[in-house]
């Protein structure tokens, strides 16, 4: 999520634009002894800087000095949305004040008095600190070469937790692979009572959940296994964390035990005497140790059970003693078409809009296999129906950063990058919380209202109305696939 986290600050900006036109913060100027140019200084700095936003945004990842820049922007930004919020407080604070006197002279002194507040002085002071450091950060602009941007987003309209559950219609060339792993899954290996370790190996973005939620959704499995469990351990490998999700997983109940102990002789019981498939996603340990403790309620099972396991590492697999592993490929070029076009084009007919093969097909290639950068754009691009549109993802510079294991973040970049502001902010919000978090929509929408992220609902709709509409949109459902729904 690093790469992410510094992208959000252009969503930031569009916030601070919002609050600059505020009510509070407007009268709030208009009213005082403050100097009647500071609030058009600010906006204007601000505006100058966000021109050139999208291009400093592409270009930090490639760029030390570009990224440094933006650095400071951000420590800028920051300390303008904190003056902001100070402004709103105290404005508040004197109108609820007022409320208690009959005349509302508080409210009236407050801004008419022919001494300077002493809270005005100081917020004037902070403004044109603020003012300076902007000044300077916009004069760098030109010797960094950044250059000016339509900004597409403004005008459209941490890998979460993954779960069993799987939309086979919308899957590609992965047929083979499918019976493959389920005949490994399925094979009688002789291990007596320790599971047969099976792993599927292979780069983010790939598809190595999507393909192991094949397997578990078979029919097949549930006539074979006397039960099933899936598991998602992502990063932090803590034994006593993931054998309590096992246990939930096994009883469909919440436990609350914090003895390891407890835990394992618990998990024991479930299994005892049972053939299980367990399915461990998203594994990073390579600690043999921890896998050994892990692993120790696993041999209750009845002959024939199975652990089925992904990861990107192939130490993972070396670790916990897989006795199969598949090394899962890229797409092939038919089937990376199917997909990309089954969620770029309405229906998946690529000859509803032909003027746009041949620019697909390029964006395609770039996509190197990915599925996930396939949908990804693929969804990205749905509601783009110029040629135009499509040539700027194509050309865009992101396709030339250098990636240490995946080729999936240029694809994840671009589809953050076209996001509408405010659904940039809905999306940023969402960083705050550990990988794997399984958010509630409900709570979540809550959230954004209490932050003031959703934009005001139109006649005879609901505010919580407009945080469902954020989530119907195509672009915001790739990023967020594994919210519950109430």
């Amino acid at each position: 999520m690093t790469m992410v986290g510094e992208l959000f600050l252009s969503a930031f900006l569009g916030l601070a634009f919002e609050r600059l036109a505020s009510i509070e913060i407007v009268s709030f100027f208009q009213g005082g002894k403050l100097k009647d140019d500071l609030l058009k200084k600010l906006e204007i700095k601000l505006l100058s800087i966000n021109e050139v936003f999208n291009d400093a945004e592409e270009r930090q990842m490639r760029d030390p000095n570009v990224k440094a820049w933006l650095d400071e922007v951000k420590d800028a930004v920051y300390e303008a949305e904190d003056l902001l919020d100070e402004i709103e407080t105290e404005v508040c604070k004197t109108k609820s004040e007022a409320e208690f006197d009959t005349t509302s002279s508080k409210v009236r002194n407050f801004f008419t008095n022919v001494s300077v507040n002493p809270f005005e002085k100081k917020i004037e002071s902070r403004i044109e600190d603020v003012l300076r450091k902007l000044e300077f950060l916009a004069n760098q602009v030109e010797l960094l070469g950044l250059k000016k941007r339509s900004g597409i987003a403004e005008k459209s309209s941490q890998r979460l937790q993954s779960s069993s559950l799987v939309d086979e219609s919308s899957i590609y060339g992965r047929d083979v692979d499918k019976e493959v792993l389920t005949k490994f899954v399925l094979s009688d290996d002789g291990s007596g009572n320790h599971p047969s370790v099976i792993t599927i190996v292979g780069m983010g973005g790939l598809g190595k959940t999507t393909l192991a939620q094949l397997v578990y959704s078979d029919k097949r499995m549930k006539d074979y296994f006397d039960l099933k469990a899936w598991v998602c351990v992502s990063e932090e490998f803590d034994v006593r964390r993931v054998t309590r999700a096992m246990l939930e997983a096994i009883t469909l109940s919440k436990d609350d035990t914090r003895d390891l102990n407890t835990l394992q002789v618990k998990l024991a019981e479930k299994l005892m005497g049972r053939k299980f498939l367990l399915v461990l996603d998203d594994v990073w340990n390579e600690n043999h140790t921890h896998w050994e403790v892990l692993q120790r309620p696993f041999c209750y099972g009845a002959p024939g059970s199975k652990i089925l396991v992904t990861t990107r590492s192939e130490r993972v697999a070396s670790t916990m003693h897989s006795a199969e592993i598949l090394n899962l490929k890229q797409l092939s070029e038919e089937d990376c078409w199917m997909l990309f076009t089954a969620h770029a084009f309405n229906k998946g007919d690529p000859f509803a809009n032909p003027s746009l093969n041949a620019i697909g097909k390029k964006i395609v290639k770039k996509c190197k296999g990915l599925p996930l950068a396939l949908k990804t754009l693929g969804s990205l691009l749905r509601t783009r129906l110029f040629p135009r549109e499509w040539e700027n993802i194509l050309t865009s510079d992101v396709w030339n950063i250098p990636y240490d294991e995946s080729n999936i973040i240029p694809a994840l970049s671009l589809s953050y990058h076209y996001l509408p502001a405010h659904l940039k902010r809905c999306f940023a919000f969402c960083s705050l919380f550990p990988k794997d978090y399984e958010f509630d929509k409900e709570d979540l929408v809550m959230l954004w209202m209490a932050e003031c992220f959703l934009q005001k609902p139109q006649t005879n709709q609901r505010i919580e109305d407009v945080g469902d509409e954020y989530f119907r949109r195509s672009t915001i459902q790739v990023f967020l696939p594994a919210i519950k729904c109430r």
